[in-house]
């Protein structure tokens, strides 16, 4: 037998919008907020990555306003992680702004969401701080 891994069937990024419960959302959060306490993802290990489009597909499909500046630096941050050129400093440039967007976005949250986006806000923040060195 094959130890391999088989490729996917669907697609990373679904065609057809999700639909995303808030159970599912906060579970993302939590996922986020613990993979950046543990420090910069390593990129040979592409879970940094693979959160960045999680959050894309999730954020594409939200009906909320004031995502679009989130979702752009989301695709630039993308980008950047897989281009195997890019410095630590642009890198920490598009976190910055993630954060900073993404504590607006907590400023205006609901459903309890305020604190945990607080939260992860500031680790992006302090990840890009810690990029820029």
């Amino acid at each position: 037998m094959d130890s391999t891994t088989p490729t996917p069937q669907t697609p990373l990024v679904p065609s057809v919008p999700l639909d995303v419960t808030d159970q599912q959302t906060t579970a993302l959060l939590d996922d986020t907020v613990a993979l950046l306490n543990d420090g910069v993802p390593d990129k040979e290990t592409k879970r940094g990555l693979a959160e960045v489009e999680r959050w894309e597909a999730v954020l594409a499909a939200s009906e909320r306003p004031g995502l679009a500046k989130i979702i752009q630096e989301l695709a630039t941050l993308r980008e950047q992680i897989g281009a195997p050129g890019t410095q630590a400093h642009e890198i920490a440039e598009t976190l910055a702004t993630l954060g900073a967007e993404t504590n607006k976005v907590a400023d205006e949250a609901s459903n309890g969401y305020t604190g945990p986006l607080t939260q992860l806000g500031k680790l992006l923040i302090k990840m890009s701080n810690a990029l820029s060195r």
